[in-house]
């Protein structure tokens, strides 16, 4: 059977890996067109947009890539009617894929969505455009069945993937003499510095991050980097600063680090179940933030506090975003034993609220039946 895909960020790229891992074991004649980033194309198939060029934040930056956007879908509309996939499968990136299954429903595609848009967040009027657009969403966090469920639309809650991909990651990473070996680092702790994967984060994030390393000498501060951005991006912040960037290497970095300050994102909840105690930074520009601020009625932007509907992180967003309450925190984390301790209490508890193990396995089985049924 055919398979059509669309990732827009690093953590759909994962997503959809992992599930066209899980694809092809239950349908051996499974082939793959997609949108997708490098994770993907190792599952092999036919990667026709790469997520280097899809992943846009921001309402300024929409309006400035206009004509690239509406590009995109022309693209996407005759990719679909060409290739007559037997399901697309959009992975997150909301803004995009809730107008490509626009297009792909009235095209007589069947739709799943996997990874259910923020309406419990904000515009919960989408709601009725997933009802209408989506033949099936799978919805990755546990209070989500219950909120749909108030809007008479029967979601499929098979657990959270990364309690996988989290599993598989752990039985790759080195042991800590073997990777600060590997990476030219010291023996002193490590607090690692996770700006995000996209340009625009990593400009207003990183450089904040950077500033307060001199104030905690006795670490070493080490940059998660991606390669999908230019190394001249974290050249220019980190040039005049005491700490090392690695490439690709966040997953290292989130189990061996003693302490990590992380870009709001997947990578939160990720660091978490590395039982790795954060502080989570947010930053967005000022007309974005206003906007979402009028807009969004949520307690908490972190996966980590959603999901336990209680703050157990810290939380700098915008204005709090600053090196003098950066440091207070980190001081925090480093110094009160107490207050690291509860992190990790409730970090048990999250462990147990994602579900079991086989996720990505279990989702792939009801597309596979339901395409056959």
């Amino acid at each position: 059977m055919k398979y059509f895909l669309i990732a827009g960020e690093a953590s759909g790229d994962l997503l959809g890996s992992m599930l066209m891992q899980a694809l092809k074991k239950y349908d051996k004649s499974s082939d793959f067109r997609y949108w997708g980033g490098d994770k993907m194309i190792e599952q092999g198939g036919n990667c026709t947009r790469h997520i280097s060029k899809l992943s846009i934040m921001g309402f300024t930056q929409v309006l400035v890539n206009l004509p690239v956007i509406i590009r995109n879908f022309k693209q996407i509309r005759k990719e679909l009617k060409d290739y007559k996939p037997d399901v697309l499968i959009l992975i997150d990136f909301p803004g995009f894929n809730l107008r490509v299954a626009k297009i792909a429903k009235n095209l007589g595609i069947e739709v799943s969505f996997y990874v259910s848009p923020t309406v419990w967040a904000w515009h919960e009027s989408r709601v009725k455009t997933i009802k209408k657009y989506v033949d099936s969403l799978f919805v990755l966090l546990p209070f989500e069945k219950e909120f749909y469920k108030k809007h008479n639309y029967d979601v499929i809650y098979e657990g959270h993937p990364i309690i996988d991909s989290i599993k598989k990651e752990k039985e790759a990473i080195p042991e800590f003499e073997e990777f600060i070996t590997q990476s030219g680092l010291n023996d002193k702790a490590i607090i690692a510095l996770l700006p995000g994967s996209r340009l625009q984060e990593v400009k207003r994030i990183l450089p904040v991050m950077v500033k307060i390393v001199s104030s905690f000498p006795d670490f070493q501060f080490v940059v998660a980097a991606t390669s999908l951005l230019p190394e001249s991006v974290y050249n220019s912040i980190c040039e005049d600063y005491n700490v090392v960037v690695l490439y690709d290497k966040t997953s290292s970095l989130q189990k061996h680090a003693h302490t990590a300050l992380v870009t709001s994102g997947t990578a939160t909840l990720e660091t978490a179940l590395f039982n790795t105690p954060e502080v989570v930074c947010y930053k967005t520009g000022k007309l974005s933030f206003s906007l979402a601020k009028f807009l969004v009625n949520i307690k908490f932007i972190s996966l980590v506090n959603l999901i336990m509907q209680k703050e157990i992180v810290k939380e700098l967003i915008q204005s709090e975003f600053t090196v003098e309450n950066l440091e207070t925190e980190l001081g925090e984390l480093v110094n009160d034993s107490t207050y690291r301790g509860a992190i990790m209490k409730n970090y048990l508890h999250l462990h147990d609220k994602l579900g079991d193990e086989g996720v990505s396995d279990r989702i792939a089985i009801r597309i596979v039946n339901s395409i056959k049924s």
